[in-house]
């Protein structure tokens, strides 16, 4: 005797619930009476997922109180993959490469520099890189080209995951600080240009190709940013001598300097959907208004111990000792500490404060995402930290004997 076909085994005519199939045709998902993905039974059935009617009534009940998350635009970054490395040699160079075009890197390199070898270097790459980077941010929320799409590439960093792509800010970062401090150094420190010219060449080569190991940028968006921090280079290259005179102009600068930057954060491109290039963009903006007006302060109230020449001046770079190591690391800790505290003590006064006028819970950390709350408590905070950094670091290492 032959058996009766099995439901699952049937002809895809009867399991399509055709008319005489004896098989109830599967109600869509979400429609009224359905059951949860993955349930092949029919209404009037028991199944594993519901063992009866009053635990079927719950489970809908559950799924209408449930929260509606929204996604972002390109849905493929909310997408999380678990990957193997197979080459550790690899993996651990682009990682750190690409922490070399990160904020922890800028903000450790810039004011070591002004504080240990040049403030007239620091000056001109805080500047450059401001400049650069308001411009590749802009440019990420005017085209809105999308990242890499996740599968196939594998995505290593989550947080600029929301953000767009093109172009790359890490390689335009990295070639703009890399080919300045190149350019504003070739006529002030004596040493083999070629070799200058390589670790260059080589610094913004690593963090470029880290973006394509990393899986945040295509060829493109890497390209791109190259060339616009080329064109970007050549175009204010006559007027870096204009840069280095800043700090002598009329006591009116530095209102400019606070309004400017403060107007182009507040009315920076809106998004489809939050992404930390707003407030990324607001943190750079203020540190450099914060790093310009400390510098006339100190020209103004004359607080520098000794004033940095600004024209071409040829200097030997003293030789690396033990003491000088010591000394460089002492300030740098110092000034870091004193930074932090800074930035900490004026991120909670704004906030508060901007909580107070707008009438915002406190606890509520989405309220930080607000336009008239994150503009102004960023811009607040990083000019604070740029001042300090220029300012009263200085004057802290003078105090301590550190100059």
């Amino acid at each position: 005797m032959k058996a009766p076909a099995s439901p699952v085994l049937a002809p895809r005519r009867a399991r399509r619930g055709r008319p005489g199939s004896g098989i109830s045709p599967r109600p869509k998902a979400g429609a009224p009476g359905s059951r949860p993905m993955g349930c092949g039974e029919s209404r009037s059935r028991s199944c594993r997922y519901c063992s009866d009617e009053k635990t079927w009534k719950n489970y809908k009940e559950k799924v209408k109180s449930m929260p509606i998350i929204p996604l972002p635009k390109d849905n493929h970054s909310a997408y999380v993959q678990k990957y193997i490395v197979k080459n550790y040699f690899y993996y651990y160079l682009f990682r750190f490469s690409a922490a070399l075009g990160q904020e922890v890197f800028y903000i450790t390199f810039l004011p070591f520099t002004h504080w240990n070898i040049d403030p007239y270097l620091s000056r001109r790459l805080t500047i450059i890189w401001v400049l650069v980077m308001y411009i590749g941010q802009v440019a990420k929320d005017v085209l809105k080209w999308p990242r890499p799409f996740s599968p196939p590439v594998v995505k290593l960093e989550k947080r600029v995951i929301a953000e767009y792509g093109m172009p790359s800010t890490h390689a335009m970062a990295a070639t703009a600080i890399s080919f300045t401090l190149l350019i504003s150094t070739m006529d002030r420190y004596q040493y083999p240009f070629v070799l200058g010219l390589m670790m260059a060449v080589v610094f913004s080569t690593l963090v470029s190709l880290s973006r394509l190991y990393t899986g945040m940028h295509t060829v493109l968006d890497v390209l791109g940013g190259i060339l616009i921090t080329a064109i970007l280079i050549v175009l204010t290259y006559p007027a870096w001598t204009l840069i280095d005179r800043l700090d002598s102009a009329s006591p009116l600068f530095p209102v400019c300097v606070l309004v400017v930057p403060f107007f182009l954060c507040y009315n920076y491109p809106v998004s489809d959907y939050y992404s930390p290039t707003r407030a990324d963009t607001t943190t750079i903006m203020a540190a450099g208004a914060g790093v310009t007006i400390g510098f006339w302060i100190n020209h103004f109230f004359q607080l520098m111990s000794k004033p940095t020449d600004p024209l071409p001046v040829i200097q030997n770079i003293p030789p690396l000792t033990r003491d000088l190591l010591v000394l460089g690391l002492t300030k740098f800790t110092v000034g870091i500490v004193l930074l932090l505290l800074v930035r900490q003590l004026v991120q909670n006064l704004s906030l508060q404060v901007l909580y107070s006028w707008f009438k915002v819970v406190t606890r509520n950390k989405e309220a930080r995402r607000r336009l008239e709350i994150e503009v102004p408590y960023k811009f607040v905070t990083y000019t604070s930290v740029g001042i300090c950094a220029t300012t009263f670091v200085p004057m802290l290492h003078r105090f301590l004997g550190l100059l």
